[in-house]
């Protein structure tokens, strides 16, 4: 296997149907105060090492995040987007980081790729229940030694959380309405007509109603505890989403109303092709009207009119345990149809200083959980 590697700007990041891996979401995370990197990698190797159609010739976005006063990691955001098979995951990920070092911060501790791939574990029979429910990957040190197959330095560790959502579900837009209704579950589509007879409408928020969105995310963040962003993080998201000069990606607020008050809220993006329910929100009251299933409704049939060929809705449990904190995402968003799919996650790849590596990962042991970065 032969790795090329060659840095390029932000803005000439190739469009890739994963929002975090775009020229947009560079110019979100510097309005944020974050430094970016691109670069351009091109892979030379037998046909046995890929796996489908993802192609040996890709970019990549880095972001570099502080992780202490005089220390900073190197973060990959659903990158790579092309996926070797199983046997070279590990190997190639040790090569591409030993060619990122060069590029990276004198201080940049270690490389945290946040895989969009299929967890291998997803796809044997061992992992699943009777009834097909998915029991996760085994321990992290089980998985370490699979990841580690023939690489060299057997350095690359399992992060003790997932940034972004590793458990989701992808519906099929390619089919017409009629046949993506027939594939939820009978509630969910009972829901979706009951909340229309009720006269639930959807509409995008416009930016100068910002607060409409920020007032139910509030609540929501509120209400389950889950931690809360700024209102200033979705003041810049807007304006970056202004700045989008060819509208491949873009990003929607939608807001589900009866009589102007409104029920519940999303964060939607449009990504070449693939459309993803980024965040949601929804009031305590007059949830006897549906409105966060008007809500997903209308976004699954306007990803529809504008190309998308699928719908990312982005977070769930791993499986239907009642006990998991996103046991409640979980049976939502089932009841939409569509097909389960298990990332592999967060792995980090120390370049130096391992004490203060397994120092870092204590700290986040401590305070892990889902976020957008």
């Amino acid at each position: 296997m032969q790795i090329k590697i060659c840095p390029k700007e932000t803005e000439q990041l190739s469009h890739r149907p994963i929002l975090q891996q775009t020229s947009f979401w560079a110019n979100l995370k510097e309005k944020q105060g974050f430094e970016t990197l691109a670069f351009e990698i091109n892979v030379k190797s037998g046909q046995e090492f890929l796996i489908n159609d993802t192609g040996s010739d890709f970019d990549l976005l880095v972001v570099l995040r502080q992780a202490g006063p005089d220390a900073c990691l190197a973060y990959i955001p659903y990158g790579p987007v092309m996926q070797p098979r199983e046997d070279y995951q590990g190997q190639f990920l040790e090569e591409l980081s030993e060619l990122l070092r060069p590029y990276l911060p004198d201080n940049c501790r270690f490389i945290r790729f946040d895989l969009l791939w299929q967890s291998p574990w997803a796809a044997e029979e061992d992992f699943y229940t009777e009834d097909n429910q998915w029991l996760g990957p085994p321990d992290p040190a089980i998985q370490e030694i699979r990841m580690n197959y023939i690489t060299e330095n057997m350095k690359l560790r399992k992060a003790p959380t997932d940034i972004l959502p590793s458990n989701t579900i992808i519906l099929n837009l390619l089919r017409n309405e009629e046949m993506i209704l027939s594939m939820m579950k009978p509630k969910t589509r009972y829901n979706i007509r009951l909340s229309k007879r009720k006269g639930v409408a959807v509409r995008e928020i416009n930016p100068d109603e910002l607060e409409v969105w920020y007032a139910l995310y509030s609540e929501t963040s509120r209400r389950n505890g889950i931690r809360l962003h700024a209102r200033d993080y979705f003041s810049t998201l807007l304006e970056a989403n202004r700045e989008i000069p060819d509208r491949i990606t873009r990003i929607q607020f939608l807001v589900a109303e009866f009589e102007n008050l409104p029920l519940a809220a999303m964060m939607l993006s449009f990504c070449n092709g693939r459309a993803t329910y980024l965040y949601g929100a929804s009031s305590s009251q007059h949830r006897n009207l549906m409105g966060t299933y008007a809500l997903q409704w209308e976004a699954i049939c306007r990803a529809k009119r504008v190309g998308c060929r699928e719908y990312d809705l982005f977070g769930i449990a791993p499986n239907a345990q009642p006990s998991h904190p996103m046991h409640g995402l979980y049976q939502f968003k089932i009841g939409f149809g569509g097909k389960q799919f298990h990332r592999l996650g967060c792995w980090d790849y120390p370049l130096n200083h391992l004490d203060w590596y397994d120092s870092f990962r204590a700290i986040e042991l401590r305070s892990e959980g889902y976020y957008i970065n």
